[in-house]
């Protein structure tokens, strides 16, 4: 399943398989797919990120978030659109914050290149089998 977090992209896992010397491995890793306003992103390159057509993408879902803290769904909306705008307008300016996401991973943009990098934790906590496996990949 992935989850669609409007104006900045999509988080999902995938299902991976790698053939090794000895034996074939199929890991689940996390990725991200951007879907932003890329015309705006001058100078700036993104990896394309290609989603399986089998992944059912849901919308992020407010009453959740809410939910974990505190505050009433519109809020928690308000305030995800609002971070989501500020972070877009900032690489539009040709500044290149760091955009942190608990437990996930950071999206930033290093030399011209926006990526997310997900962390290791978030990697080993989908597959725990062949977690190295996952980790290279990633």
């Amino acid at each position: 399943q992935g989850v669609l977090v409007p104006g900045l992209g999509t988080f999902a896992v995938v299902h991976e398989q790698i053939n090794g010397t000895e034996e074939v491995y199929v890991v689940r890793r996390p990725v991200f797919q951007l879907d932003m306003d890329t015309s705006c992103l001058q100078e700036v390159v993104f990896p394309t990120v290609m989603m399986p057509g089998d992944i059912e993408i849901m919308p992020l879902d407010y009453w959740w978030l809410s939910q974990t803290n505190s505050l009433p769904p519109d809020v928690v909306r308000g305030c995800v659109e609002e971070t989501i705008l500020l972070y877009s307008f900032q690489l539009r300016d040709r500044q290149r914050p760091a955009f942190a996401f608990e437990n996930i991973g950071i999206l930033s943009c290093q030399d011209n290149v926006l990526c997310m990098q997900f962390y290791c934790s978030c990697i080993a906590g989908l597959e725990s089998q062949d977690t190295w496996v996952a980790l290279l990949l990633t």
